[in-house]
């Protein structure tokens, strides 16, 4: 018996080295190119991070800040314009204040309350501190901003005008970045001028 599998034995053929080789070469051939589209879809998918990133950088660049109090002038108790300076956030990129005067605005502020929504609102603008003649809002400079809210009392009933304890918003939009929201109730008393808080 122990012959009859000797013989068996014998007769079967092993692989060769060759055949071996080639083998590992298609292993190592195929794990060559697995990792390849690894590799390719991890580096798309960082550069795809990166721009990413870079897009909400140049977002948050564009940022204003107001700069001190937002001012208010009434007319017999009722709000007609609000004033506030603006600025750049350290770091950020210019931004074209040219006003609603001459029809070419670049910055758009809209008003809304409970009653009423105007999505644009008429505003001027005063430098305050300024490097240059041009209406870009840039580093270091100052921006006084007037809103004119005449047209919201306009059509409104008694209840819904800029009266005491109306509260109301401002959405100053920039062409780029992200929109500064200014929510602000009118204070109790009312002088001709008030402040905001």
């Amino acid at each position: 018996m122990l012959a009859k599998f000797w013989r068996k034995l014998k007769d079967e053929a092993g692989i060769t080295g060759l055949e071996t080789a080639i083998i590992l070469i298609a292993f190592v051939m195929v794990a060559s190119v697995l990792a390849y589209v690894v590799l390719s879809a991890g580096l798309f998918a960082s550069q795809k991070a990166k721009e990413a990133v870079y897009a909400g950088l140049q977002e948050t660049r564009s940022t204003v800040d107001v700069k001190g109090n937002i001012l208010a002038e009434t007319s017999n108790g009722t709000v007609n314009k609000v004033f506030f300076t603006v600025a750049l956030i350290s770091g950020g990129q210019a931004i074209d204040f040219t006003d609603t005067s001459a029809g070419k605005n670049m910055v758009n502020i809209a008003y809304h309350d409970d009653y009423q929504t105007f999505p644009s609102v008429n505003w001027t603008l005063q430098k305050l501190q300024s490097l240059n003649n041009d209406n870009m809002l840039d580093k270091n400079e100052l921006f006084l901003i007037s809103i004119d809210l005449s047209v919201v009392n306009d059509n409104a009933t008694d209840d819904q005008k800029l009266k005491a304890y109306h509260t109301f918003v401002l959405e100053l939009k920039p062409p780029s970045g992200p929109v500064l929201i200014l929510e602000r109730t009118v204070p109790p008393k009312t002088n001709r001028i008030i402040n905001l808080e």
